[in-house]
């Protein structure tokens, strides 16, 4: 039975020491752990549970842990942790590219995993929508840039017609500060200062990788994108102009 007042985490990975070893720790950190070896028993907890945060094995044996990552995004804003055997690069950014809020290897470090754990839940809280008891009294702060709304109050991107897009809190957070500051120029390492979704020690890559996901999710075209502009050898910048409500 969940608990109401605990957070909910969800391990997918099919590997049965692994999922019990987690579980133990995360129970004894006053988490309520569901578990699931495929996407099937993923997708029942989550018709059922509300879930705050996912740790998902990449390399599932029948299945794709990337694939399901960014099956869960399209529809859900709970943190996701992805977590694989593999040291390549290449599927670690891979993996944040497609959906993920994390990324740690096998064999992890528990102490780390905790830490980690406990940033994403706090960024995900940070990054909640705000309660409007009365929009009429209380309007959202809202910016204007195109055809997209950066609501700010409920912490979402719409477009003009009111439909809404997926962001991760990486992703929200790097937007944010991008409009709010137009065609100033930022580094990686000040995005990472001035972000409320990233972690200082996030590596530089990381950046790059939040902005490929905007551009493919704000820009006509992502390859001549015509807001978030890239200034070779500095950084990036957003390009104006951006109106307040």
């Amino acid at each position: 039975m969940i608990e109401p007042n605990k957070k909910t985490l969800l391990i997918v990975d099919d590997d049965q020491d692994i999922r019990q070893l987690l579980c133990d720790v995360l129970s004894q950190k006053g988490y309520q752990v569901l578990e699931a070896d495929s996407g099937a028993q993923m997708w029942a907890h989550l018709e059922r549970t509300q879930v705050d945060l996912i740790l998902m094995d990449l390399y599932l044996r029948e299945e794709d842990g990337l694939h399901l990552a960014r099956d869960v995004r399209n529809l859900f804003t709970m943190p996701i942790m992805m977590l694989t055997g593999k040291g390549d690069e290449t599927d670690r950014i891979l993996g944040l590219e497609l959906a993920a809020d994390d990324y740690m290897m096998k064999p992890f470090n528990l102490r780390e995993l905790m830490a980690r754990i406990h940033a994403l839940l706090r960024r995900a809280i940070q990054l909640a929508p705000a309660p409007v008891l009365n929009t009429l009294e209380d309007p959202h702060e809202c910016l204007y840039f195109g055809n997209w709304v950066l609501d700010l109050t409920a912490r979402q991107l719409m477009n003009q017609e009111g439909e809404q897009v997926v962001l991760t809190l990486g992703e929200f957070s790097l937007l944010e500060v991008l409009v709010h500051h137009p065609d100033r120029i930022f580094s990686r390492e000040q995005l990472i200062d001035q972000s409320r979704g990233l972690e200082a020690e996030v590596f530089d890559r990381t950046v790059d990788v939040l902005i490929l996901r905007l551009r493919r999710k704000i820009e006509s075209n992502p390859k001549t994108p015509q807001f978030i502009k890239t200034q070779r050898g500095l950084g990036y910048f957003f390009q104006g102009p951006v109106r307040k409500n």
